[in-house]
């Protein structure tokens, strides 16, 4: 019977008298290091697809009171599909592809420095 490998960084790390904030530092945290990093990156991702929400709760993606509800998707869609300007909105859709990816690169060059694989530091 194979013992779960987590369990033999603890027992050493109790053994060596660390209290459980040291545990959690030095073990547990560089332990789910990728698991955050994968979150981050998609959230980064996702917080720029907002589109249902604002449409849904407007009248027909009018971007609500004001204009309060207009992010940048549904401003993308009405120009796409209200105003039927095709080469503004594709221009638009260049534009996030860009920011998104410039975000997705700095999260990638960043969490080089705090992921944790088990590998080593090569990967």
């Amino acid at each position: 019977m194979t013992p779960v490998r987590g369990l033999f960084f603890y027992e050493a790390a109790d053994l060596d008298g660390a209290g459980v904030m040291q545990k959690f530092f030095y073990i547990t945290l560089p332990m789910i290091s990728p698991i955050i990093f994968f979150d981050v990156l998609t959230s980064t991702i996702g917080s720029f697809q907002i589109f249902q929400e604002a449409y849904v709760m407007t009248e027909n993606g009018s971007g609500g009171p004001g204009n309060s509800l207009l992010f940048y998707n549904l401003h993308m869609w009405n120009n796409a599909f209200e105003v039927f300007d095709m080469g503004y909105a594709s221009a638009m859709a260049w534009l996030l592809f860009i920011v998104v990816m410039i975000l997705t690169i700095i999260n990638i060059k960043i969490g080089k420095k705090w992921v944790h694989y088990e590998g080593g530091d090569d990967k």
